[in-house]
């Protein structure tokens, strides 16, 4: 048999699972590594220490999968997006890896969208906000804060093209990266020159990766140092990989135009497949070709899901059993005897793009109990969600579906409440890693075991739970939205403008 390995770099570990060509899992492991945090909002990581973390993971998987190293065909990466390197000419990091939750080049990020740039259309069709997170904004504080560095920079690029040049010598940079959070365009001519230009920040161009390469194809083979490194032969190919959340929609099996990949953790992480380019006030996108050819991403978000949950677990003391919880919350009636939650704990990110927007529970009785408060805060989240869903319908991108992973899958009720909410059916698949699944799918097409993503799709991600809305409570959450529309805009007026208020 032969098998191929997906790694996901996170924010504080990277995991490497082997699997063969019908996407089971045969081993895994993951290694931790250190994230130093400072003032100013800062946040980093040595390089190295990914390179650590990977040669231990993948012996690990290895060994644990039982396999001989010499089955292993090809490997991809899925990578945290907006995690900035600075290499020398040997490739060596010239400062710690600034990570993508790092906003200490807010300036910047307001000086690239004061540019008014054409390729800023991504930005919320041009209105933004440009996030401190991005490239540009990062890029642009190095050559301001330390031009020294700056000018010694041979190479400037993320997480995933350091990791592919320790793998095979090839300075390259992903298509997915480079569309999603760089500005780049395969419709636009590629690199965002003139906004560059604007910015006084030409030198850049040099620094990036002359080559573009995209999902799936392969970049080389493990050279001799990396096949020591990895306990991997040197004929292991390596498949361009990318954004880890990006790579999870292939892992979820979403790619065709209509289908939509909600994300779930601490917070909503929602992309849409389009037939055709797309961009509207309010909503991130869409990104053509950055997943797949001749396809487009657009991209919405909340920001605080998951975590009002871990929220109100906290304020019951860390008691809270979910089991029994889901199951009070489930006997009761949507709309929670007059409860609703706006749910913008942490401000909104998509559709009002208002980070200093805040949550609110409304129509709070004695007769309220900790199971109206549980299910009052899923269906807030969900019709979060569903403003979302509205916002890509008026942009012309109308979802037929919702593919959902992570933590909101161990909640049946919360699945159901999402499909009601929507109108739309949500469908579970079997696997659980889709960041992983997604770059191994990615390895087997650049391994020549799949002609194609879609049919390395069809081989290994597995059909799970599908959920239909029901008619009756969907009538009923198509009245409680329309009330809950109606708080962020009344509530607006009470909320502090300035983020330190």
């Amino acid at each position: 048999m032969s098998f191929v390995i997906g790694i996901d770099g996170g924010t504080e570990s990277l995991r490497a699972r082997v699997y063969d060509l019908s996407g089971t899992c045969k081993g895994t492991a993951a290694h931790p590594y250190d994230t130093a945090f400072s003032a100013g909002a800062r946040a980093e990581q040595d390089p190295e220490d990914w390179w650590r973390a990977a040669g231990l993971a993948v012996r690990q998987a290895v060994a644990e999968a039982g396999i001989a190293p010499e089955a292993v065909e090809a490997i991809a990466l899925a990578t945290t997006s907006c995690t900035v390197v600075a290499l020398d000419e040997a490739g060596r990091a010239l400062r710690p890896a600034i990570i993508w939750m790092d906003v200490r080049a807010e300036a910047e990020a307001a000086d690239v969208l004061a540019t008014g740039d054409p390729a800023l259309v991504v930005n919320c069709a041009g209105k933004g906000p440009v996030s401190a997170e991005w490239m540009v904004p990062k890029a642009l504080w190095i050559a301001r804060h330390e031009p020294d560095l700056f000018a010694r920079a041979a190479t400037i690029c993320e997480y995933q093209d350091f990791m592919s040049l320790r793998l095979t010598g090839r300075r390259c940079a992903s298509l997915d990266n480079v569309s999603i959070r760089w500005h780049f365009s395969t419709l636009r001519g590629g690199y965002p020159a003139s906004l560059l230009t604007k910015l006084g920040l030409e030198a850049l161009l040099a620094k990036w990766p002359a080559e573009v390469v995209a999902p799936g194809e392969v970049i080389g083979t493990l050279t001799p140092e990396a096949s020591a490194h990895l306990g991997l032969g040197t004929h292991v190919k390596v498949a361009q990989g990318g954004a880890d959340a990006f790579i999870g929609m292939i892992g979820l099996g979403v790619s065709q135009p209509g289908q939509l990949a909600l994300i779930t953790g601490s917070s909503h992480l929602m992309f849409g497949v389009s037939a055709k380019p797309v961009s509207v006030d309010g909503l991130w996108g869409t990104y053509a070709d950055a997943v797949y050819p001749g396809r487009h991403i657009i991209e919405g978000g909340q920001t605080s899901t998951g975590s009002i949950i871990a929220w109100l677990r906290r304020l019951a003391g860390g008691s809270l059993d979910f089991a029994a919880l889901n199951a009070e919350a489930a006997k009761l009636e949507p709309g929670c005897d007059g409860l609703l939650v706006l749910d913008h704990f942490q401000g909104n990110r998509t559709p009002y793009v208002d980070a200093l927007s805040r949550g609110a529970f409304v129509g709070l009785t004695l007769a309220h109990g900790m199971p109206h408060l549980f299910r009052a805060v899923m269906e807030g989240i969900s019709f979060g969600t569903r403003a979302i869903l509205d916002g890509m319908t008026a942009a012309g991108f109308a979802a037929t579906e919702i593919t959902i992973g992570g933590g909101a899958t161990s909640s049946d009720l919360w699945l159901q409440i999402h499909a009601d909410a929507a109108g739309l059916p949500v469908s579970v698949p079997a696997a659980s890693e889709a960041p992983a699944l997604g770059a191994a799918i990615l390895a087997g097409v650049a391994g020549g075991r799949f002609a194609s993503i879609d049919e390395g799709i069809a081989a290994m991600v597995r059909p799970g739970r599908r959920i239909e809305p029901r008619p009756r409570e969907r009538a009923l959450y198509d009245a409680l939205y329309r009330r809950y529309a109606e708080l962020y805009p009344a509530l607006k007026p009470f909320t502090p403008r300035r983020a330190d208020a």
